[in-house]
């Protein structure tokens, strides 16, 4: 593994990261993409990452929130609803819990997916998963008492 890829680790569990991203790495990535017309997610340098296009659960309008994904070998991602180790679970789940069905923009296209909750067995393997791909995902969840949703998300 690179320095670089361990360093980013290292700093990404720290709780000082987790007050400060929130507000500045998702902001960021918004300018980015549309400065790049999709083609680029700086937070994507260190993890595979998407824009995802939901409808709100409350407000009912579409909602873009760039994301870490993992990607799958069968063409699915993995979303992460770590919120960087805090309290409470980030409003893209609760609104992909109302309406699953979504849109991301991966490497410059636009998707519509459909977004399932990950349960039981199937959670405890993608999340042993996620663990491998990027472990600081292990000390946000020791943070919370939550359980941090795991989503598979499909093309429609």
């Amino acid at each position: 593994m690179a320095v670089g890829v361990r360093i980013v680790q290292k700093v990404s569990s720290t709780r000082a990261f987790a007050k400060v991203a929130p507000h500045v790495v998702p902001a960021l990535d918004r300018v980015v993409h549309r400065l790049t017309r999709g083609k680029v997610l700086l937070s994507a340098q260190m993890l595979p990452g998407v824009i995802l296009t939901a409808t709100g659960a409350k407000s009912g309008l579409p909602r873009r929130t760039p994301l870490a994904c993992m990607p799958e070998e069968s063409g699915s991602w993995i979303l992460i609803g770590s919120n960087f180790g805090r309290t409470g679970h980030p409003a893209w789940t609760a609104n992909l819990l109302v309406h699953p069905d979504a849109e991301v923009s991966w490497k410059g296209e636009d998707i519509p997916v459909t977004a399932h909750l990950l349960e039981g067995e199937e959670r405890a393997a993608a999340w042993k998963a996620v663990l491998a791909f990027w472990p600081p995902y292990a000390t946000y969840q020791a943070r919370v008492e939550r359980e941090i949703r795991l989503f598979r998300i499909v093309r429609r």
